[in-house]
C-alpha cells in the first residue's frame, strides 16, 4: 500500500507533520517501537509506530530518524498519547532526512493502525500470489515444468509468510517448503487424525487443529479429479462446490457419473496443512488457499496417472488368478509386469498379495476403490516423502476389496523353498493406525490381510485365498484398523475369533472367575502365577526362577489354582483349557 492511502482513511486519525513529497513510498509491513535503536528489527518497507519513551532531549531525535533512514523504513508515525504534541526536534530531525512524519491522535490505538496496514498489504499480496498461483498452475497443467507442490508451498512462504505441508491421508509428509523446517512425524499423523474426524463428522471447513495449546493449523482438502485414469494433461483443476467432503474421491471408475461417498474420499484426499488460523482470514485470502489446494490436486492427479498402468497390471493378473486361468499363461502376464514394478530385475521376483476391505457401520462395505487408495497409501515405505516415491505398488479393486500384488525381487543364493521376508501384517499398519482409527472411528473399519510369498504363478492362487482368508481372521477382532498375516493361519489364533461371544464370556468364567475373585479378597496373584507356569510349559524350576519364588510357594499357589477349579494342572487337557481361557479373556 501507499503512504497517501494512511491520509485517506479518517478512521486512523493520523495527521502528516511532514514528507508530503514522499507520499508515494510503499508500506511492506508495519512494527511498533519504542527502543533506541530498532534498526536490527527492520528490513526495509515499514510503517514504524513509536510513543517516544525513547526521547529524553532533543538531540535523541536526530540519532533515531538517522538509524530508520539508514534502515530503509518508509515512514514515521508518533503516538501523542504520551507526550502531548510530537515534538519540534523530531519534525526538524525527520524533514532533514526526507522521512515522513504522520502524528497519531491520542483517541487511536496502535493496534488500530497496525491492523488496517496489515489487512492492506496482505490484501496487496495476496493478488500478486494470485496471480503467480494462475501462472504455475497453467505451466503444471501442460507439464511438468511448473515444479510440484514444493514450488507452491514455497510461494505461500515468500508471499504471505505461510507455512505450510501437504500431507497423505495417513499422515505422511508428501511436500513441504525448501527452505522451512519438516513437520515433524508425530504433528503429521496428529494433523492427519484431526482432520479425518473432522471430515468424518462433517464439520465445515476449512478445519482448524490447535496442537499442546500453542500451535494452530488451517487444514484444506485436497480434490483431483477422481479417476487417476485420465493422462495427466487432462488433469486441469476446477472449481470445488459445496461442503468438504462433499466431493469426488481418488479411485474411482473413470466411467461412473456417480459421487463417491464422502467418508471415502476423506480417505483418499491430501491435504493442505497451514500454520495459520484461518477464522481470521477474509474471503479474498480463503479463495486463494482454494485455489492453491487446486493448484495441489494437479500433481496428485498426475501421480495418479502414472500410477493407473501399475494398476491395470495388478486387474489383468487378479483377473487370470480369479479365473483359474492356466499358471502359464499368468507367469506369462507376471513377466510383463515385472520389469514395470521392479525396473532392472534379472530374475522373476517373488510375489506377496495383500488384501484390504473397508466396511461402513450400518451402511455395508465400500465400493474397493477407497481400500485401494488407502493400500497404496499403507505400501508406502514410512520413511519416503513426496507425491513419487521408490515403492513398486500395484493394487487392483474387484467388488469390495483391494488387491495388491506386491513384488520381493529374490535374493541371491535363496532356494525356492525359503521363507521369504516381506511384509508383516502388524509393521504395515504402525505408521498410520492412529489416523485411520480417528477416521473411521463410529462409522466404518479397515481389514487387511497379508499372504505367504510366493516364488511362481501356480502359488499367486492360494496367496489370494491366503490373504483373505487372514482379512477375515483380522475382521473377527475388535478394533476400527485390524490386520492379520499367514502365519496366523497355523495357529490356535485362527479359531479363536469365531467363537461366539456368549460360548467366550461363559468358558472364561468357568475358568478364571474363582481365580480372579480369590486374587481380589486375597491380595495373591494366582492369574498371574498361571500365566508363567503354561508359558514355562509346565516347568517348576524355570516358572519359580521367573517369578522370584521359592519352588514350594509355587507348588502351594498352582495346588490353590486346581483346588479352586477343580482341574489338574498335570494332564494336557486342563493346560489347554486354561491357556485357552487366558487367550479369550
Amino acid at each position: 500500500m501507499r503512504l497517501r492511502a494512511l491520509l485517506e482513511t479518517d478512521a486512523l486519525g493520523l495527521a502528516l507533520l511532514c514528507g508530503e513529497d514522499e507520499l508515494d513510498r510503499t508500506v511492506h509491513g508495519v512494527m511498533t517501537t519504542d527502543l533506541r535503536d530498532p534498526s536490527r528489527y527492520l528490513s526495509g518497507g515499514e510503517l514504524v509506530l513509536s510513543g517516544l519513551a525513547w526521547r529524553r532531549d532533543a538531540a535523541d531525535s536526530e540519532s533515531f530518524v538517522r538509524r530508520l533512514v539508514q534502515a530503509g523504513v518508509a515512514a514515521l508515525a508518533a503516538g501523542e498519547a504520551e507526550l502531548g504534541a510530537v515534538p519540534e526536534d523530531l519534525v526538524a530531525a525527520c524533514a532533514r532526512h526526507r522521512l515522513p512524519l504522520f502524528a497519531v491522535h491520542e483517541s487511536v490505538a496502535f493496534a488500530t493502525v497496525t491492523e488496517h496496514v496489515v489487512r492492506q498489504v496482505s490484501g496487496e499480496r495476496a493478488g500478486d500470489l494470485a496471480a503467480v498461483v494462475d501462472r504455475h498452475r497453467r505451466l503444471m497443467t501442460s507439464g511438468p515444468a511448473g515444479g510440484g507442490p514444493d514450488v507452491v508451498l514455497d510461494l505461500l512462504g515468500t508471499d504471505l509468510d505461510l507455512r505450510a505441508w501437504v500431507l497423505s491421508p495417513a499422515g505422511r509428509l508428501i511436500a513441504g517448503p525448501k527452505a522451512g523446517p519438516r513437520l515433524p512425524d508425530d504433528v503429521c499423523v496428529r494433523i492427519a487424525a484431526e482432520h479425518l474426524a473432522a471430515a468424518r463428522d462433517d464439520r465445515p471447513g476449512p478445519h482448524r487443529v490447535v496442537l499442546d495449546d500453542r500451535t494452530t493449523y488451517s487444514l484444506f482438502p485436497v480434490r483431483g479429479d477422481g479417476s487417476g485414469e485420465a493422462p495427466a494433461e487432462a488433469a486441469a483443476p476446477r472449481p470445488v462446490h459445496g461442503r468438504p467432503g462433499a466431493h469426488d474421491g481418488l479411485g474411482a471408475p473413470a466411467a461412473s457419473p456417480e459421487p463417491r461417498d464422502g467418508r471415502e474420499t476423506a480417505l483418499s484426499d491430501w491435504l493442505l496443512v497451514v500454520e495459520a488460523d484461518a477464522g481470521d482470514w477474509g474471503g479474498e485470502r480463503l479463495d486463494l488457499l482454494h485455489g492453491v489446494t487446486q493448484l495441489i490436486a494437479v500433481e496428485r492427479d498426475r501421480r495418479n496417472a502414472a500410477r493407473a498402468v501399475r494398476r491395470r497390471l495388478a486387474q489383468e493378473v487378479l483377473e487370470l488368478v480369479q479365473a483359474g486361468a492356466a499358471p502359464a499363461e499368468v507367469a506369462a502376464r507376471l513377466r510383463v509386469a515385472a520389469p514395470v514394478l521392479v525396473p532392472g530385475l534379472g530374475a522373476a521376483p517373488h510375489w506377496q498379495v495383500v488384501v484390504a476391505r473397508v466396511d461402513w457401520d450400518g451402511g455395508g462395505a465400500g465400493d474397493g476403490a477407497a481400500a485401494r487408495a488407502l493400500l497404496e497409501e499403507i505400501l508406502v515405505d514410512p520413511a519416503s516423502t513426496g507425491p513419487e516415491h521408490s515403492d513398486r505398488i500395484a493394487v487392483a479393486h474387484t467388488g469390495d476389496e483391494a488387491v495388491a500384488l506386491v513384488p520381493l525381487p529374490a535374493v541371491a543364493g535363496e532356494h525356492d523353498g525359503a521363507d521369504r521376508r516381506g511384509l508383516l501384517a502388524d509393521a504395515l499398519l504402525e505408521s498410520i493406525r492412529e489416523p485411520l482409527t480417528a477416521g473411521l472411528d463410529g462409522d466404518g473399519r479397515l481389514t487387511l490381510g497379508v499372504s505367504a510369498a510366493v516364488h511362481s504363478a501356480e502359488g499367486l492362487r492360494g496367496a489370494l485365498e491366503e490373504a483373505r482368508h487372514a482379512r477375515r481372521v483380522a475382521a473377527a477382532r475388535p478394533g476400527r484398523v485390524c490386520a492379520a498375516g499367514h502365519h496366523e493361519l497355523a495357529s490356535h489364533v485362527l479359531l479363536l475369533p469365531f467363537v461366539p461371544d456368549d460360548v467366550r464370556r461363559a468358558f472364561t468364567a468357568r475358568l478364571l472367575d474363582p481365580l480372579r475373585d480369590y486374587d481380589r479378597r486375597h491380595r495373591a496373584e494366582l492369574i498371574p502365577t498361571l500365566e508363567a507356569f503354561l508359558d514355562c510349559d509346565g516347568s517348576w524350576t524355570r516358572c519359580a526362577a521367573r517369578l522370584h519364588l521359592h519352588v514350594n510357594t509355587l507348588r502351594y499357589r498352582v495346588g490353590r489354582i486346581e483346588q479352586l477349579t477343580g482341574r489338574d494342572l498335570s494332564r494336557l487337557e486342563d493346560k489347554l483349557d486354561f491357556f485357552l481361557a487366558l487367550r479369550m479373556s
